[in-house]
């Protein structure tokens, strides 16, 4: 492996849903020889895409997990991380965002800046990745790559400035105009693998003088050199434009836009120049870990292969021959054979085998270094751990995780499904964060959760295909929770006399909502009223309360408990009664401070033609919709609104009787909100006909 880490680019494909980013990926592979054919994503011809490994995936033509995979292209080595577009997988964007230094954002000519995309970028934002755009599809109907840059400035708020400019639109796309070259660039041979250059056509050169001038002006900003030779009209050439262009887009202030059609073969190989010339390598990106023996304090990481390894391992895979775990590695080296520290266990780990991923194939290696990203073999670990040289304490920060919003409950269909079921649950659990089971200890029923229908969906058809585990799906059940209102008072004495020593503790204070965090402890209490040692049992016991409401039993969020007085015996006193006072005193002031049922909202965008906007817009009325605004893009209409999570069930069903098929819609959380009296009434009903059953 190469060691000069100037010319190693980690990079991820991001996009919404159906924009190309799988496609985009097939095509990069071959044009740098990683693969030898180029399949489609719908896998129409029998194979489907490389990077797309899992039958389902091909099956559906989506992504459901991330791939990995290495290239070489013009003496640079690219390691690339292929996403999923759809919201329920978001963790798998996630994830991979955390350990790349750039991305390439892909945007759809004709549908633009999407609900997804917005999403994506956010991710971004989170984890500071700098990006290009890449606009896909110019050969489609409707295709319009300047609306789209637009979007970008105005939708996402990036400097975007356009670096190339389609010759042709539609069906008559046939290459693009280089702005930094002033040239043509057009992509011959059955798959474009050649690179054409000519003179701009002449009825084009006068746009292309334009958009170069907007190019420099806007490059210019991150240059003196550049700004010196523009005010003094002298001719620039890419040698002062390109490291001005990389300084933008590495400090996240520019974002630079190439257009094309992956599916033409057309405009892969400059967006590939440009990877390699705007996006960081791993010394650019500035990487911190937190020192455990200094009380959290931030260091800077070094990309030296030499220093103390900090790596981070950040998806794990069950295969047949053990788990896999996909790692980054900050700063030193990475051998077969070394020791190495789990952080969060403290555990030491022997480095048995260590690989290259290539999508669900792997290239044996010896050593992973700083700066690359590789996979370890039969290590025990979560998502998320942190791995070290012995001897150091330094623990990255972990990633964003959103909680599950929709549950199912699951049963076996006979023992041997149960035990498989069992299995399968335990993979998928330690796989994806955002998956989550359980079982009701009154129902006895499995339950699993996670981000939506679809989410649920694959994970029980990926039970019966990979483990032949048959399973049964009750009703969707949705993921409320419960709240305060308003500040509420308590004073409760727990006093219990048994034969020898009995209970006492009494524990005052008041509970009042907050916003930003589902349970904070305030201890206040002065003189030891409450004596120090059993502060901790108080709040262990006000913790228990929260997993199960007072009032509907749902998880309870947004509460702060202020603990100001209390009394304690000098023998009946004991960390169980503590407990027992505290879980008192949270019924007694919870059901004062006017508890409320809340609901998971949704932010649905749904995509359908013009003539069906107004039946569209009637059906997310009836089902508790907040229409936040339509806008007519050609001929199909974009409808923005927030809808309950309990209304959106079955509705893709609805959507295609509604519009012949031809309408789409995605959704991903927003908030939780406050139900309807009656709803809450409803889910009343519903609880006490439960417990009556149970009973």
């Amino acid at each position: 492996m190469k060691k000069d880490i100037r010319k190693v680019r980690n990079i991820g494909i991001s996009a919404h849903i159906d924009s190309g980013k799988t496609t985009l990926t097939e095509r990069i592979l071959f044009y740098t020889d990683r693969i030898h054919a180029m399949h489609d994503v719908k896998g129409k011809d029998g194979v489907g895409a490389f990077m797309d490994s899992m039958d389902l995936e091909r099956e559906r033509g989506i992504t459901i997990a991330s791939a990995a995979t290495f290239c070489e292209w013009d003496g640079h080595e690219i390691n690339i991380i292929d996403t999923p577009g759809h919201v329920d997988f978001t963790i798998e964007v996630e994830r991979s965002l955390r350990v790349l230094d750039g991305a390439i954002l892909v945007l759809c000519a004709v549908g633009g800046v999407q609900s997804q995309s917005i999403t994506v970028d956010q991710q971004m934002r989170r984890y500071k990745v700098p990006c290009i755009a890449f606009v896909n599809k110019c050969d489609r109907s409707g295709a319009n790559p300047f609306r789209v840059v637009d979007q970008l400035k105005q939708k996402l708020g990036h400097n975007a400035v356009a670096m190339q400019l389609p010759i042709g639109l539609e069906s008559d796309f046939t290459g693009v105009i280089d702005l930094l070259t002033m040239q043509a660039v057009y992509f011959d041979g059955e798959k474009g693998e050649t690179v054409r250059t000519e003179e701009i056509p002449e009825p084009m050169r006068a746009l292309a003088t334009t958009k170069r001038e907007e190019l420099l002006d806007a490059v210019s900003m991150f240059s003196d050199d550049l700004m010196e030779a523009l005010l003094e009209e002298k001719e620039v050439g890419r040698d002062l434009i390109l490291p001005a262009l990389r300084r933008g887009v590495i400090a996240r202030q520019l974002t630079p836009v190439f257009m094309g059609s992956a599916y033409k073969n057309k405009g892969v190989q400059l967006l590939l120049n440009a990877v390699n010339d705007l996006l960081p390598c791993p010394s650019d990106i500035e990487n911190f870990a937190l020192d455990m023996d200094q009380d959290e304090a931030t260091v800077l990481l070094s990309s030296v292969p030499d220093a103390p390894l900090v790596a981070l391992a950040f998806k794990l895979e069950d295969r047949t021959y053990g788990q896999l775990t996909y790692i980054r590695v900050y700063q030193g080296s990475l051998s077969k054979g070394d020791t190495i520290i789990n952080v969060r266990t403290g555990r030491k780990i022997k480095v048995g085998r260590v690989a290259r991923m290539h999508a669900d194939q792997m290239e044996e290696i010896e050593t992973i270094a700083a700066g690359y990203i590789g996979a370890l073999f039969g290590i025990d670990c979560a998502s998320g751990d942190t791995f070290v040289a012995p001897g150091i304490s330094l623990t990255m920060m972990s990633m964003y995780v959103p909680k599950p919003v929709i549950s199912l409950a699951i049963s076996p269909k006979d023992h041997k499904a149960e035990v498989n079921m069992s299995k399968a649950l335990n993979r998928f659990t330690k796989e994806d964060p955002t998956f989550k089971t359980h079982v009701n200890p009154e129902t006895n029923e499995t339950i699993i959760s996670g981000m939506g229908e679809l989410h649920l969906e694959v994970y029980m058809e990926r039970m019966q295909r990979e483990y032949g585990a048959e399973v049964s799906a009750g009703a969707p059940r949705v993921a409320y929770r419960e709240t305060i209102t308003q500040k509420a008072e308590f004073d409760y004495l727990h006093k219990k006399q048994t034969g020898g020593s009995g209970q006492y503790g009494r524990v005052c204070g008041w509970m009042e909502p907050i916003a930003d965090s589902d349970f904070e402890f305030d201890n206040q209490v002065v003189g030891g009223a409450i004596p120090t040692q059993f502060i901790a049992a108080c709040e262990k016991g006000f913790r228990n309360c929260i997993a199960k409401g007072p009032k509907m039993e749902f998880p309870v969020t947004g509460v702060k408990i202020v603990i100001n007085d209390g009394a304690s015996h000098a023998v009946d006193s004991s960390d169980m009664a503590f407990q027992a006072a505290a879980r008192g005193a949270f019924k007694q002031g919870y059901l004062k401070a006017k508890p409320v049922v809340q609901e998971p909202i949704m932010k649905v965008v749904v995509e359908a033609p013009t003539a069906f906007q107004g039946s569209v817009m009637g059906s997310l009325n009836q089902r508790r919709g907040m229409i936040l605004g339509a806008q007519d893009e050609g001929p199909l209409c974009v409808i923005e609104c927030l809808v309950p999570l309990a209304e959106m069930f079955g509705y893709s069903t609805v959507l295609r009787s509604l519009t012949q098929g031809q309408a789409q819609f995605t959704m991903e959380f927003s908030a939780y909100k406050q139900v309807p009296q009656s709803i809450a009434e409803e889910l009343e009903k519903k609880l006490s006909e439960q417990k009556k059953k149970v009973a």
